[in-house]
């Protein structure tokens, strides 16, 4: 496959692995990635996007799409929705805090996914995963690229609107379980987080299974 990993301090991702699929006849091609696998608290989400084989109105549609980690809140709540727009098809699936625990981070983040391509409208023909984003057990023909939303613009795209579901739920959990401050860290190990975890225990969307033993909770 094309695109060497890039060893400038910036590289926006290509169309380069799409590219060649298109060429070989695969037209609908997702691209998965998730966020929150590190977080202590709410679920892991894995997005899926199918980007059109339309190199020109993607460049100018989709202008600034990254690595969603290397963004600011507001780019990437500006892109998010000209990647729905643009997209033949996308969506976003979740894994729980209480299916994270049970089943580990892993396997999650597997049934997010998996649950992300089910809601697909388009069904794709092959998978570009970032990094660690492996589904062995979908019959499809897929390939996991280390930094994968750096290099792959499909694959970032799928970053972004996961990232962006995800802190959506984190604002809308924040309300449920005040205290926390999640509308601001969604549910990541900050300072502020963990010491309102030791004043406050553990919350029902907290992972027990994340390295918590130190507060005697797990």
């Amino acid at each position: 496959m094309p695109g060497a990993v890039c060893t400038t301090m910036r590289a926006d991702p290509s169309l380069n692995f799409e590219t060649e699929l298109w060429q070989s006849g695969l037209l609908h091609i997702a691209g998965l990635d998730e966020a929150g696998r590190g977080a202590l608290a709410g679920p892991v989400s894995v997005g899926a996007v199918i980007l059109p084989n339309d190199p020109t109105l993607l460049s100018s549609t989709l202008e600034g799409a990254r690595d969603s980690k290397q963004m600011t809140p507001l780019e990437r709540d500006a892109l998010a929705p000209r990647i729905r727009e643009v997209a033949l098809a996308w969506a976003v699936g979740f894994a729980s805090a209480e299916e994270i625990d049970s089943q580990g981070i892993v396997r999650a983040v597997r049934l997010a996914a998996i649950r992300a391509l089910h809601q697909m409208t388009l069904a794709p023909q092959y998978l570009l995963t970032d990094f660690r984003l492996e589904l062995p057990h979908i019959d499809l023909p897929q390939q996991s690229l280390v930094r994968g939303d750096a290099r792959c613009l499909s694959i970032a795209c799928a970053s972004i609107l996961a990232k962006t579901e995800r802190d959506a739920l984190m604002r809308e959990l924040d309300a449920q379980y005040p205290g926390y401050g999640l509308a601001k860290n969604k549910g990541y190990g900050t300072q502020a987080h963990r010491s309102a975890m030791e004043r406050l225990g553990l919350s029902p969307i907290h992972r027990r299974s994340f390295h918590l033993k130190a507060w005697g909770k797990v």
